[in-house]
């Protein structure tokens, strides 16, 4: 690899999957830390309750996502599709979380949102009065539409659309188990088989009918069924308690209070086997806040290894990566990142990816990533701050260190704001800024090791590299990712 250049990382404003606006401005985190991973792996960003703070009460974010002409076609299962009237509604939309939503998108359900322009839209919607929501067969079959009331198309409509639909099946499925069971009680063997593998064919939208289908055919002597898994927990009163437990989880870890998280999230995760956004939050929380990777290893694979909807298996790969890379597998780290953003857009990992071609040189993937980043994620308080470290590697030290001043209380921003002292050359502000990131914001030394190493590689602190004051700061690195001056230099992963 080339010598490592990091440059700080930014964000535009939202365009999100309708890409209607774009203007400059950074992310949730720089090249080093103040935040970006942790909370699921999803940057709320401000769309819902306080700006630039993720609330408390999204916890299921919904994987909504826009269909590019590459994209190939869907082969099963069934999409909603959501045609809002713009990105305003699109920020505010109750349809942004819902565990419903977010579960089916586990089995075979595609949630895409798109504009009225697009092809999906002149199929679906051409006609419509916006927002509306078409729920459709893989192969564009309309089933239903859940269409707005007084301008508001709100969550629990396009709940009903779909488990009116879930159910309808649900009731069919239930019949051929009926028929086949009778077939095989009547010793016709051969026509119940049929039977019981059509009901097993579709186990990614009804896993507990194909669990019984499964268990049948065994009993009949056929084996090659696999191992099916009950479906998750749709339950109204169980998951709201799971949603409760969820958002329980999340309001500690907002707190800092990373053991009670832990406990809330396992709590959650032992409600619901089937549900992986426990597992997801856990995984973050082990990742990027309490820095035990073996934990987080562990729940990143265990939720590649079950159904779960494309966000979660995206912050999966993503977190796999990151640490891959941290642990100088660089290559092997590339693919797993790359992997993620096949899955789901996440911007954390198209950053990620910026910042990895960024070390090898080639200007066009890194721009080609960053310019991904940008089209997703929305505003946030904390952007501007990420921004001004852009505007101080570009050598408006004056307007950068503005923001920084009247931003300066923004606690997980403390590294991006030593990072802009730091290229100012005020190098007393930008150690006091690192000490207050390493030693206030981060809790735990695991995480505070890894960090440590990042500043000590990170190319905004090279005014401070052979500082004697600096290597003191920074003398707990856990010597993972190499010196410039060391040899060979790996790609510098953000959080």
């Amino acid at each position: 690899m080339r010598r490592l250049l990091i440059r700080a990382c930014f964000i535009r404003a939202l365009t999100i999957v309708l890409v209607l606006l774009m203007l400059p401005l950074p992310d949730w985190a720089t090249c080093g830390g103040g935040g970006g991973g942790g909370g699921g792996g999803v940057s709320r960003g401000g769309a819902v309750g306080a700006p630039g703070l993720p609330s408390e009460q999204e916890t299921y974010p919904v994987p909504w996502r826009q269909r590019k002409p590459e994209d190939p076609p869907l082969a099963k299962g069934l999409v909603v599709y959501w045609f809002p009237t713009g990105v305003n509604e699109f920020q505010h939309s109750s349809l942004r979380n819902s565990r419903t939503l977010a579960l089916y998108a586990s089995q075979c359900v595609s949630m895409e949102v798109a504009d009225v322009r697009s092809p999906s839209g002149q199929k679906f919607a051409s006609d419509a009065k916006l927002p509306i929501a078409v729920l459709a067969q893989a192969d564009g079959t309309v089933i239903g539409k859940a269409e707005n009331k007084d301008g508001f198309l709100r969550v629990n409509q396009v709940e009903l659309l779909l488990e009116n639909e879930m159910k309808r099946r649900e009731e069919t499925l239930k019949a051929q188990l009926k028929e086949a069971k009778e077939k095989e009680k009547s010793g016709d063997t051969q026509g119940a088989i049929p039977l019981y593998r059509s009901v097993l064919d579709q186990k990614c939208l009804f896993p507990s009918q194909a669990k019984n289908a499964a268990k049948a055919l065994k009993k009949l002597g056929v084996e090659d069924v696999g191992e099916i898994n009950d479906g998750p927990v749709f339950d109204p009163a169980k998951s709201a308690a799971i949603e409760r437990t969820m958002r329980r989880g999340l309001a500690a870890e907002l707190q800092a209070n990373y053991p009670q998280a832990e406990r809330w999230y396992a709590k959650a995760r032992r409600m619901d086997p089937a549900d992986p956004a426990p597992l997801r939050y856990l995984g973050e929380l082990y990742r990027h806040d309490i820095g035990d990777w073996d934990k987080a290893r562990g729940a990143f694979n265990e939720i590649l290894a079950m159904p779960a909807d494309p966000l979660s298996r995206a912050v999966a790969l993503h977190g796999l990566g990151k640490m891959t890379v941290h642990d100088g597998a660089f290559k092997a780290g590339l693919a797993l990142m790359e992997k993620s953003v096949e899955t789901y857009p996440l911007p954390l990992a198209y950053r990620n990816l910026a910042v990895y071609w960024n070390s090898e040189g080639d200007a066009a993937k890194t721009d080609h990533y960053v310019e991904e980043a940008l089209a997703l994620e929305p505003t946030d308080p904390y952007n501007v701050v990420f921004a001004a470290v852009f505007k101080a590697a570009s050598g408006h030290s004056d307007e950068a260190l503005n923001i920084a001043r009247k931003n300066e209380a923004l606690l997980p921003a403390s590294y991006n704001l030593a990072a802009i002292y730091a290229q100012a050359g005020q190098k007393e502000k930008a150690l006091a800024l690192l000490k207050r990131h390493f030693f206030e914001y981060e809790r735990y030394q695991a995480v505070r090791s890894k960090e440590m190493m990042e500043a000590r590689v990170d190319f905004v602190f090279a005014s401070l590299r052979e500082d004697p004051l600096f290597v003191a700061l920074t003398s707990g690195a856990d010597g993972r990712l190499p010196l410039p001056n060391g040899g060979s230099p790996g790609a510098r992963a953000m959080n």
